[in-house]
């Protein structure tokens, strides 16, 4: 996959600088992970993947103010979210102290106003409302809506990054809440919200 033009393709009017931004992080992503191992997306095809999985949600998220990413790992999606939505104010948790060191130098070397870093577990931070609410690959929707409790109201929206078993964790979702499932190839994303 040309990542640049299958972007280009989604539609997604994306920031001038996105691609530029894209092309540092990747560089930087490549030379850190041979030493600490952040992501098991080792060679470039995969990581255009998850770069271009992470940023087709803008193509269907509302414009909010506010986005928490729950255990961002080496990027995927919050840190390209923030590149692909610089007004936004996107909040990176991630425990880990090696990826959360990686993403505290990609905000510093590409001067990321929009960036904040939490090193910390979801569990282990103060409660604050965010307009939306992503994670990818972190647990099931069900536990993902206990993580995310301390962090949203009525008007929040929830986007959780899922593969086919999404159908499968439905019958989580709690009472009240909408969902709706989008499908890109092998990605679903599950937008939740009461007025989805």
């Amino acid at each position: 996959m040309n990542l640049k033009n299958a972007l280009l393709n989604a539609d997604l009017n994306l920031p001038d600088n996105f691609f530029t931004n894209i092309q540092k992080y990747k560089e930087h992503l490549h030379k850190w992970n041979k030493i600490h191992n952040l992501t098991g997306a080792k060679d470039e095809k995969t990581v255009d993947s998850f770069i271009y999985d992470a940023a087709y949600a803008v193509k269907f998220l509302p414009k909010v103010d506010s986005l928490m990413d729950i255990g961002t790992g080496a990027g995927f999606p919050g840190m390209i979210l923030a590149f692909a939505l610089p007004q936004t104010q996107v909040t990176l948790v991630e425990p880990l102290a090696k990826r959360a060191s990686f993403l505290q130098f990609i905000k510093a070397d590409l001067g990321l106003q929009n960036v904040r870093v939490v090193k910390k577990r979801v569990e282990q931070m103060e409660s604050e409302v965010f307009d939306i609410i992503t994670s990818r690959a972190v647990t099931d929707t069900k536990m993902l809506l206990k993580l995310s409790e301390n962090f949203r109201d009525a008007h929040s929206k929830l986007l959780f990054y899922k593969g086919e078993k999404v159908f499968d964790e439905m019958s989580d979702v709690t009472e009240g809440m909408n969902y709706k499932i989008i499908e890109q190839d092998n990605r679903h994303y599950l937008l939740l919200g009461e007025d989805i």
